[in-house]
């Protein structure tokens, strides 16, 4: 191997190490049984930073639970009889500009933190994916894909039933979601289009203001001072110059 990481040890519940001694000890197979395997693996990855000892917790296995069952929701349907079909909100069309920058900034992130064993912040990710395609009507195909092949490692029954179930409507080759190539994100979409920057009076924050990024000291000035509250609060004085900080602040130098 490269590399050697030694790993935290899982405590129990109560903060102790887990022994027969203190009937203490969490049965994997009963964790299992009841929340499956694939919320087991993922939970042990969500805990925290690998190197640091962490108390288990049911109540953080019954989180992701109830994340994976989202993931499942989210692509699929229960009909009166019961039956689970895939989702009609799923269609073939292309992820509008805030949904691919989403997507984009998901699998840098999760690439990244994979690379840097950094698996917690990787699910964590993965959950604001869902969370911003919950709620729209219609789900791009391309953007489940993508998330489907991130969260397989982490919860590759899951994944893989979907992947199989979503192939059958929407064909791709290969079938096997194992067999995806890993994403690649487009770092031209991970540019901001707008900063907020804080705007200033005699170095005391007094508001904020939205502006295109990277723009002109003179449109960054502009916005700044055509702010109502601003404007009342300078009124009556004599500016006497105006600090910018491209993409970060302008302060108004007033008495």
């Amino acid at each position: 191997f490269q590399r050697l990481i030694n790993q935290g040890i899982i405590l129990a519940e109560d903060g102790r190490k887990m022994s027969k001694r203190w009937d203490n000890v969490i049965d994997p197979d009963d964790v299992i049984d009841e929340y499956g395997a694939d919320a087991f693996r993922c939970y042990e990855m969500f805990m925290g930073p690998l190197q640091q000892m962490k108390p288990w917790s049911m109540r953080g296995v019954e989180g992701i639970s109830r994340f994976l069952a989202r993931v499942w929701r989210l692509l699929m349907e229960e009909n009166q009889a019961g039956e689970w079909n895939l989702s009609a909100r799923l269609q073939d069309v292309a992820p509008n500009k805030s949904q691919l920058k989403l997507v984009h900034a998901t699998i840098k992130k999760v690439t990244e933190d994979i690379e840097s064993l950094s698996f917690n912040t990787a699910i964590s990710q993965m959950m604001v994916l869902v969370n911003g395609f919950t709620n729209v009507e219609k789900i791009p195909v391309s953007a489940m894909r993508t998330l489907l092949v991130l969260l397989n490692p982490f919860a590759p029954h899951l994944t893989s039933e979907l992947w199989e179930t979503m192939s059958v409507k929407f064909p791709i080759d290969p079938v096997d979601v194992t067999e995806q190539t890993w994403p690649d994100y487009d770092k031209m979409l991970l540019i901001e289009d707008e900063a907020e920057i804080v705007v200033q009076i005699n170095g005391k924050m007094r508001a904020r203001v939205k502006v295109a990024t990277n723009a002109s000291d003179e449109t960054c000035k502009t916005a700044a001072l055509s702010l109502p509250k601003i404007a009342g609060l300078i009124a009556g004085k004599e500016i006497r110059k105006v600090v910018i900080v491209p993409n970060k602040l302008v302060n108004i130098v007033a008495n």
